[in-house]
């Protein structure tokens, strides 16, 4: 593998042939503010770098219309450690502040790839507290009908007396007569799914992108540790979406960026089936490589600018080293800031690759 150096005159490509006096009247009072603004070099994030702090105030930070794509994973508010300070709503303000504070940096033309799992689930105190009745693990034969043909035979028998009638327990005296355990199923708060993907895209367009594109990455299925293994009629958690958001301006389309046979199997298609990253001893939450290659490959060019905001483990930018682009990092926690800087020198040094 062979790491070519990069300049920092990538970003102007794009605009090199654009004539914003050729664009409709109309549209050349939207466009006039992005590709005519006069941007200062200093001052302005490091790249090649991984930042430490919230993402939420180093995004104004980075230089304006100089990312070509922002490709990342925030949390997906389903218990991880590194989320244990978010409520619901904190993680909606989360979500919805980082994504406005994209629109000034993305360059025109570019893209915001958020991936993310679209189904959300977590305690809801409105829930209504219905304890399910799961036939197939029943441990008493005991039915309801024996249960009231015994209260029709002894009606001053109490729930113990019934329970020795029968030979069950009082709770499954209580469970069939009246839906619920006396342990306090019908006292704990309800877990509730949430669809996201409406409300990404509608904090996308608020703060000015328009939905271009999603795809769907099939994952390693969570058998065992998926929030989904209950006794419940859920699906098991296997896929994930990758939502994309372009920011207007002029697109270059290029189809040499990819080889015959890439455009074939993913390129092209809507479907991206891969392996999930078989171990977590490091970072709770890492996607793999190949994910954000795939991204960076398609939508961008040699030695533009990835950005990723929540960078964990350093995954994006390795795949950005690995494509010939310059990367920008911000993690929020200095642990998983000094692991990332940890893989990138792993990644620089070619020894063993990150997979």
């Amino acid at each position: 593998m062979v790491h070519k150096s990069m300049n920092t005159n990538g970003n102007a490509k794009q605009l090199e042939h654009f004539n914003l006096n050729r664009m409709p009247p109309a549209l050349q009072a939207t466009l006039a503010p992005l590709y005519n603004a006069t941007i200062p070099d200093d001052n302005h994030l490091e790249t090649n770098k991984i930042h430490h702090g919230d993402a939420r105030h180093l995004l104004s930070q980075i230089k304006p219309n100089s990312i070509a794509l922002s490709v990342w994973s925030p949390p997906y508010f389903v218990g991880k450690e590194y989320e244990a300070y978010l409520s619901f709503e904190g993680w909606k303000n989360l979500l919805e502040t980082v994504i406005h504070s994209h629109f000034s940096i993305i360059k025109p033309g570019g893209f915001l790839v958020i991936n993310i799992a679209d189904i959300l689930v977590f305690k809801d105190q409105n829930m209504p507290r219905i304890q399910a009745e799961v036939v197939s693990r029943r441990r008493s034969p005991v039915t309801r009908n024996d249960i009231l043909s015994a209260i029709e035979i002894y009606p001053d028998y109490n729930r113990h007396q019934l329970a020795d009638l029968l030979g069950c327990s009082e709770q499954t005296i209580d469970r069939r007569l009246n839906g619920n355990n006396i342990r306090g199923g019908k006292s704990e708060t309800q877990t509730r799914v949430k669809i996201v993907g409406g409300l990404v895209e509608e904090w996308a367009l608020n703060a000015g992108f328009y939905t271009y594109d999603r795809r769907v990455w099939v994952k390693d299925a969570a058998w065992e540790n998926s929030r989904w293994a209950s006794l419940s009629y859920r699906s098991v958690d296997e896929f994930e979406y990758l939502y994309f958001f372009w920011k207007p301006g002029v697109t270059q389309i290029d189809r040499k960026r990819l080889s015959r046979e890439e455009w074939k199997k993913w390129g092209s298609r809507g479907v991206w089936t891969f392996p999930s990253v078989r171990s977590n001893n490091d970072h709770e939450a890492k996607f793999p490589v190949e994910l954000p290659r795939r991204v960076i490959r398609l939508l961008t060019e040699p030695e533009d600018i990835v950005l990723d905001c929540f960078m964990g483990s350093g995954t994006t930018a390795i795949a950005a080293i690995r494509e010939n682009r310059h990367y920008i990092g911000i993690e929020l926690e200095r642990k998983y800031t000094e692991l990332s800087k940890q893989n990138i020198r792993r990644e620089r040094s070619f020894q063993t690759p990150l997979l």
